[in-house]
């Protein structure tokens, strides 16, 4: 996605993105469940896991800076991402246990990381969009550093709630294991759960609690530097 030569961003084209960008993250999550939680890898191989860490914020910190404008490189929440991804979505959706594979259990890792912080970040160009779609609204509480009006004007529940079904959808059919015995079309929603690599039910939750929050934390801090 880019804004470079004068072309404006427009909103369905980032949707588009956005909804590539679910893709992405089903995916590195369901590559990532194939090993356990290898807590080694982030303890006793200290070294790696701050390699790994540096690395990712790093890597990050210029995400889509060069074809916004230069404070976009200022608006990181990736300590952020960090965070939720070891200490609350990890638990979730891997074993607990110990397998020895370090090496990639870091590398599995670190894609779920970027997947999730590409997606978030694209908050910047959703918050471009819409302050070019209607800079009266947006223009006055950016002046008055007013976070809760334009958090209210970035909220869209109706759209939050399609986005937690579509990327529940996604895991339930990209994250089953298929057998040519298989009737798909006759399984129940749970019955088909319990058969999927991840379970559907923690995308939804991730969206709901972290990933849309989150997005929505960067797009005010966007707005918020928009006029300077």
């Amino acid at each position: 996605m880019d804004a470079g030569g004068g072309e404006q961003l427009r909103l369905a084209e980032v949707r588009d993105q956005l909804i590539r960008e679910e893709d992405s993250i089903v995916f590195a999550l369901i590559e990532r469940a194939k090993r356990p939680r290898n807590t080694p890898a982030y303890s006793a191989a200290a070294a790696a896991a701050g390699s790994l860490a540096e690395f990712f914020v790093r890597e990050a910190e210029v995400l889509h800076a060069k074809v916004l404008h230069p404070f976009a490189s200022l608006v990181c929440v990736n300590d952020a991402i960090w965070k939720m991804y070891f200490n609350e979505l990890l638990p979730l959706f891997t074993a607990d246990g110990d397998d020895g594979n370090y090496a990639e259990t870091v590398a599995l890792d670190f894609a779920c990381l970027q997947a999730l912080s590409r997606r978030i970040h694209c908050g910047k160009y959703v918050a471009e969009v819409k302050f070019k779609d209607a800079p009266q609204d947006y223009s006055p509480p950016i002046r008055a550093k007013d976070t809760n009006a334009l958090m209210n004007l970035l909220t869209f529940t109706a759209v939050e709630e399609k986005v937690k079904k579509r990327v529940e959808k996604k895991a339930r059919i990209f994250g089953q294991n298929v057998t040519l015995e298989d009737s798909v079309g006759k399984q129940d929603g749970d019955a088909c759960d319990s058969h999927c690599k991840v379970d559907p039910k923690v995308l939804s939750k991730l969206y709901d609690m972290w990933v849309m929050p989150l997005t929505k934390d960067v797009e005010v801090e966007y707005l918020l530097r928009r006029l300077d």
